[in-house]
């Protein structure tokens, strides 16, 4: 890696957001050196998830616009900024949405990963160190989103935010780690923690939802049920060890009930990642009495409320919530991509399409359309 370039602007291309819903566009930017507790990476690929397609839709958030979106990605350290003392040139590294100061708290604690100075702020769209951008066109800034943005050639992300891993692994596989997969697989593997030959149901079939039944198959589940509105994800999800589907539009009566029937009560374990409220509350009840545990990993409506009869709970359900994967960017990435490297975790599975940079507009079409899991996008092309 040459250091030619270590304390200079960079120059280079990024895809540029300048307004809600309309295409990416291509531009030259200025990307300044890091700054105090900074690292500027040169990204070789990303792939897209629905979170950037959310943003740059704007419709239920503050938009922040111009604004480089993007936050799966895998790249190289370019240089470091004041204060970096565990990244140096040369190194991979998993940029994440979220972060570990190791300071906080949180960070200080076995159970949260919840960071109190690098936890996502959507609405942020400068750096910590001094509230401005890195990124500038002719002197004008560009925002930057959730800590990473990763669709530009290089970027400038805190040094919380950047997971050091293998270098051996394959940057266009293990990019898709440091968001939606991780997102999932802890979901189960951490938090629902299904034992071998138990039942799982997964709510939501989308790259999550999948991630989440791979985390139930390396766990041994003997049943997996899958649980979309959309038939047509249910033969891609057999890949991800699910069993058995259900979709509650083929039924009259609460999926829950459906499930309980299925299962003599109801399953082990449920994981929900859909979002949707209704799907939140039936994951929850189709959890059985006595031990079953049921994790919520999707993001609801502002306005949504929850609602049970307390009964449930008192009959021995457990309900959790989690934020990606209960995993430690920094400690705890590194490990999801050995798993990978064991070939313990697949991760090719999820990875349906992809792109070269200059047709990145192309990803967001297949998302709306639902095509495939995962888009990569490879920058050089």
């Amino acid at each position: 890696m040459s250091t030619t370039t270590t304390g200079q602007v960079i120059r280079c291309k990024a895809a540029v957001a300048w307004e809600a819903g309309k295409p990416l566009v291509i531009e030259e930017v200025e990307v300044a050196p890091p700054q105090k507790m900074e690292v500027r990476i040169k990204i070789l690929f990303t792939s897209l998830c629905h979170t950037d397609v959310y943003f740059w839709e704007a419709k239920g958030q503050n938009p922040v616009f111009p604004r480089i979106l993007g936050h799966e990605a895998g790249g190289v350290v370019e240089s470091v900024g004041e204060g970096v003392t565990d990244l140096q040139p040369g190194d991979h590294v998993l940029p994440v949405f979220t972060g570990e100061c190791k300071e906080c708290a949180h960070c200080k604690s076995e159970e949260s990963n919840m960071c109190d100075l690098l936890r996502i702020n959507t609405d942020r769209g400068v750096m910590l160190h001094d509230q401005k951008s890195r990124f500038s066109i002719n002197g004008k800034p560009i925002f930057h989103f959730v800590g990473t943005s990763t669709f530009s050639e290089y970027t400038v992300v805190h040094v919380g935010c950047l997971a050091k891993i293998n270098p051996l692994a394959p940057l266009d596989k293990v990019c898709v780690l440091s968001c939606g997969i991780s997102t999932g697989l802890g979901a189960t593997l951490n938090v629902a923690k299904p034992k071998k030959g138990s039942s799982v149901a997964v709510f939501g079939l989308g790259a999550v939802g999948l991630a989440a039944a791979e985390g139930a198959r390396i766990s041994g589940a003997s049943r997996i049920i899958g649980v979309d509105l959309n038939a047509n994800r249910f033969e891609l999800a057999k890949k991800f060890g699910v069993t058995e589907f259900v979709n509650p539009k083929d039924y009259k009566k609460p999926v829950q009930e459906v499930i309980a029937e299925m299962t003599n009560g109801g399953v082990d374990r449920s994981v929900e990642c859909t979002g949707h409220v209704d799907a939140m509350i039936s994951a929850f009840e189709c959890v059985h009495d006595g031990w079953g545990v049921a994790v919520l990993v999707g993001v609801p409506h502002k306005d949504a409320v929850f609602k049970t009869n307390p009964m449930n709970l008192l009959n021995e359900r457990t309900l959790k919530g989690t934020f990606f994967g209960n995993y430690k960017p920094r400690s705890d990435i590194p490990s999801v991509v050995e798993k990978y490297m064991n070939k313990e975790l697949e991760v090719e599975k999820f990875i349906t399409h992809e792109v070269p940079f200059s047709e990145i507009n192309k990803a967001f079409d297949l998302m709306l359309k639902g095509e495939g899991i995962r888009c990569i996008i490879r920058m050089d092309a």
